[in-house]
């Protein structure tokens, strides 16, 4: 079973729903190894933060050494070799890790890109999940890797590539 457990900070509508926060986890690690998590006995959790630029150029100040904003940052809890071992615990309850989200840049994004905030949000959890899995996109091959994954997650829940 997974858990969104979410903070809406000023600006974000309140179409920004733990459901709607839930349905792209589950997306996400559908398209993973991990796809055992949306329907296990186990619970595992992941909280969002919908914050401001200022708070998330913050954390990325002091967590990645980038004095900037950024549109999501991404902290797992657990390696993910551990996460299958956690799941296979009885009455297990996995703490995957947290995400922090900055409303002016996800807000331009999605202006730029000409949709709606929730479908951009949906990407964004989608792909910091994938993070959290630990997946990521510091070398070209993982990149693809981790695109190839997103855009199938998307089109799962109904919503296009965003690389296209």
């Amino acid at each position: 079973m997974i858990q969104a457990e979410i903070s809406l900070g000023k600006n974000w509508p309140e179409i920004i729903s733990a459901v709607l926060c839930e349905d792209a986890i589950k997306a996400a690690l559908r398209t993973t190894q991990f796809d055992y998590l949306v329907n296990d006995n186990s619970m595992a959790e992941i909280s969002i933060r919908f914050a401001d630029n200022d708070e998330v150029q913050i954390f990325n100040r002091d967590y990645r050494d980038k004095d900037k904003p950024t549109n999501i940052l991404s902290f797992p809890m657990i390696e993910a070799e551990f996460i299958g071992v956690m799941a296979k615990s009885a009455n297990s309850e996995i703490m995957l890790g947290d995400m922090i989200l900055a409303y002016e840049i996800c807000a331009a994004e999605a202006q730029e890109k000409s949709i709606p905030l929730h479908q951009h949000v949906n990407h964004l959890i989608i792909h910091g999940t994938l993070h959290l899995l630990g997946y990521d996109h510091m070398e070209e091959a993982e990149a693809e890797a981790m695109e190839a994954l997103e855009v199938k997650a998307l089109a799962s829940m109904g919503l296009p590539n965003p690389y296209i």
